[in-house]
């Protein structure tokens, strides 16, 4: 699909993105030659190619961090993050109320298609502008010039806070598996939420140690994991195809349901789709470790188009056969654990059988969290760097012994432990933040692809080239992509059904709008003075 096309030919190489004029130029970057700075440099931060050194340069960063991934171990965080197949056993609750097996496979199977024109365009923007801000840096770059501060600003609060509230899921959901192991060895335990919290809090603390400290030892412990991902995926569904009884290939694929009380069985499966979304989600995590990957142009989309495919695959078989061996919908979904898959797995093992076969996802949603954690802390660091956080400063310090954002880590970390605490009080007021993670990752994916497909459009002389290039498919790609994103981000504020009730109603639209509101207020009273925007620091660029 990619091809190395120079998109800015017109403008003679990298960087010749003139914007609009003013009278004084910026100051120039460090440059990754000086001759002062370069023995640092080549001693403590390795890693780095030409095109790394000239896409930092062409964006006026300083590299701070170390290149520590390889084409591999950036395809492993990406897959891990993802998580394609745990996802879609541990979190398809929605699907199965609203569509029933049939409803998950086939809105699974339209979802992996339309999101594929979103990773695509995410990814050739990652070639283009490789950069750990991701999305607000590309909304900025790209977006008219009037709207580039405004909404580069609105994107950066909204793409912190949906990693920020992905990250506070990551703990939760590893607390819960273990609970649910409780609750399968010892039918009479009963959890309670500050038990949840407790364990959220062991978990982030772990994740804290692990990403600061251990921080070198991520791509080693990424790869490793990657073949937990892959043999472990093939341990349970042969132990799932051998030993648990199945449903007809017909009620598995025909057999729709609509326990969310709603109209129609169509409105029911856009509703349901929710489950196959949040499964496909967050390949553009490799976006926000652009700048500790080697040769960043080329290795991140293709370690973002990689994971997709190769996750893809993966949950379509797994999804297939776990629905082939989902016999008793309503049974599963009323399991003491709260997990239908715990429900599917006791259908074919013992209850020891089943505890082994939970520690394989919960392992791979522990690697996850650690991930997640990496992405959203880079992310957050990222956009404190470009000052459009409070205490900007200290949150985009990076430890120079370590080489490491260890504040961006520390605040991510005290964030989910602080959401934590709201489960003790009330497990719907925790969940309605969390669920502000899909919507708000879906708005950053809009905006910044409409940013690069109206460059693409009105001046596509001015777009940086890149080596991993949609050519020629590069606006219908974007349009399907820009549309798709619109349609998720809609379906994405539905509750899961009808009537609704203050347990069942969807707060992230509530959520959504309050963060809005208080990203715009920050922008009147203190951003508009101090954020500038990353496109300031681009090459070429010259104000407005």
């Amino acid at each position: 699909m990619a091809s190395f096309d120079n998109l800015a030919a017109k403008e003679g190489g990298v960087g010749k993105t003139p914007h609009s004029e003013i009278d004084t130029p910026l100051p120039k970057p460090q440059s990754f030659d000086d001759e002062d700075a370069g023995e640092t440099y080549h001693d403590s931060l390795k890693g780095h190619t030409r095109n790394d050194r000239a896409d930092m340069s062409r964006m006026g960063k300083i590299q701070e961090l170390r290149r520590n991934y390889r084409p591999l171990s950036a395809l492993a965080f990406t897959v891990i993050i993802q998580g394609t197949w745990e996802v879609l056993m541990t979190a398809t609750t929605q699907g199965l109320v609203d569509g029933g097996p049939a409803g998950l496979i086939w809105s699974y199977i339209w979802t992996f298609f339309g999101f594929s024109l979103v990773i695509a365009s995410l990814a050739e923007m990652s070639s283009m502008a490789p950069t750990a801000g991701g999305q607000y840096h590309w909304v900025s770059e790209f977006s008219p010039p009037r709207f580039q501060k405004p909404m580069s600003y609105f994107i950066g609060w909204m793409s912190t806070l949906s990693w920020q509230a992905g990250t506070a899921s990551g703990p939760f959901l590893v607390g819960t598996l273990i609970q649910a192991c409780a609750i399968v060895m010892y039918p009479d335990y009963a959890p309670t939420n500050w038990q949840g919290t407790l364990m959220v809090i062991a978990v982030t603390i772990l994740v804290w140690v692990l990403n600061i400290w251990g921080a070198n030892l991520m791509p080693v412990f990424q790869n490793v994991m990657l073949m937990i991902h892959v043999f472990g995926f093939l341990a349970i569904i042969i132990i799932l195809w051998v030993l648990s009884p199945r449903a007809p290939a017909k009620v598995t694929f025909t057999q729709f349901t609509n326990g969310g009380g709603w109209n129609s069985m169509g409105l029911a499966l856009m509703v349901g789709q929710i489950s196959a979304i949040y499964a496909c989600i967050c390949s553009d995590a490799a976006a926000h470790m652009s700048e500790e990957i080697k040769d960043a142009g080329i290795t991140v989309p293709r370690a973002m188009v990689g994971s997709y495919v190769l996750n893809g695959a993966l949950g379509l078989a797994f999804l297939v056969s776990y629905m082939f061996m989902m016999t008793d919908v309503e049974a599963a979904l009323n399991d003491a654990t709260g997990y239908p898959h715990i429900w599917v797995f006791s259908q074919a093992v013992s209850s020891g059988g089943v505890v082994a076969l939970n520690v394989i996802p919960t392992l791979l949603i522990f690697a996850g969290t650690l991930s997640f954690n990496l992405s959203t802390s880079r992310q957050t660091w990222a956009f404190a760097r470009d000052k459009g956080l409070p205490f900007s400063d200290w949150i985009g310090t990076v430890h120079k012994g370590l080489h490491v954002p260890a504040n961006a880590v520390t605040v991510t970390c005290l964030f989910t432990i602080a959401l934590s605490f709201i489960n003790i009080g009330s497990d719907v007021a925790f969940n309605a933040i969390i669920s502000l993670n899909v919507v708000s990752l879906m708005i950053t994916y809009t905006f910044s692809i409409g940013a690069v497909l109206y460059r693409r459009i009105y001046h596509p002389e001015l777009l940086p080239r890149c080596r991993w290039s949609l050519g020629r498919w590069g606006i219908p790609v974007n349009i399907g992509g820009f549309l798709y994103s619109i349609h998720a981000f809609f379906w994405a504020f539905w509750p899961n059904a009808t009537p609704v009730d203050k347990e069942s109603f969807n707060w992230s639209i509530v959520m959504f709008v309050s963060v809005g509101i208080l990203a715009m207020l920050d922008y009147a009273i203190r951003g508009r003075k101090h954020y500038k925007g990353p496109v300031v620091l681009v090459e070429g660029y010259k104000g407005q």
